[in-house]
């Protein structure tokens, strides 16, 4: 089995990583596209073409299916991809995890990047699975930008900024882009210290994150009815793309357990 991922950096890892360990015989294809990065700031046309284009790089090497790692992509370009590749390629697109989080009694922070905050494609997530929790939504400048980097200050700034923009009593928080899952554990600790003192959380349970990666990878082993194997013997292989390009996991990825636990995998030639 081979599964594709495509995302405009590196934050395809926390769904690669979820592949390898759902099933660590399964080739990856990772296609990313940092002459383009970040997609944010594009305009809709020009995120679509910048995704298809990652799009049939990966598709090129006959994965059987397709995620689209990437909150931006999935927003603006889905339609796109799946007409451009579907029925037969699968492509599964990333979807915030607003239902689940309503579900936990909020209130709830939305944290992802200013292009998708301000989007009507967030608003009407909440609007149709927010259950009336009640909804932050918290524009991230420059964080995903800092985790491609790997830089930890740069990170650390950009995550502590984030977190002043957090209301104190939030006790959910959706990871809105997939960079952010990278630096989950950062972003609770931040959030957890945001809370003024004496509010009343510090006694109750630890603040949940929501992220996408698993219910991502879950979705498109199903497309392709495979079962989760965590046991299989770890055969898969790993082949990186950069804009089109074979190359090798950038340096920042191995600042981040992710990256770390896809680079024992042999790099196509």
């Amino acid at each position: 089995m081979k599964i594709a991922l495509m995302d405009s950096g590196i934050g395809l890892l926390a769904a690669a990583a979820a592949v390898r360990r759902a099933r660590p015989d399964a080739d990856l294809v990772l296609s990313s596209d940092p002459d383009g990065m970040p997609w944010g700031p594009r305009s809709t046309d020009d995120i679509t073409a910048r995704a298809l284009a990652c799009a049939k790089a990966a598709a090129a090497h006959d994965p059987d299916a397709l995620i689209v790692a990437c909150n931006t992509a999935s927003v603006y370009a889905l339609s796109a991809l799946r007409a451009e590749l579907e029925p037969e390629l699968p492509v599964i697109g990333t979807v915030p995890a607003v239902k689940p989080a309503a579900q936990s009694g909020g209130p709830v922070a939305i944290w992802a990047t200013p292009a998708t905050t301000g989007s009507p494609y967030q608003r009407r997530l909440i609007a149709d699975f927010g259950q009336h929790a009640q909804f932050t939504a918290v524009p991230c400048h420059g964080l995903a930008d800092a985790v491609e980097s790997g830089k930890e200050h740069a990170v650390d700034v950009a995550v502590t900024a984030a977190a002043d923009l957090t209301p104190p009593g939030v006790r959910a928080v959706v990871l809105g882009c997939t960079h952010y899952e990278l630096v989950g554990e950062r972003i609770r600790a931040a959030v957890a210290k945001r809370s003024a003192p004496g509010d009343d959380r510090a006694a109750g349970p630890e603040l949940a994150l929501y992220r996408s990666a698993d219910a991502v990878v879950a979705q498109a082993l199903r497309r392709t009815g495979t079962r989760p194997d965590p046991g299989a013997a770890p055969t898969g292989g790993l082949t990186v793309l950069l804009s089109g390009r074979t190359a090798r996991l950038p340096e920042a990825a191995s600042t981040y357990a992710e990256g770390r636990l896809l680079a024992g995998a042999a790099v196509a030639p």
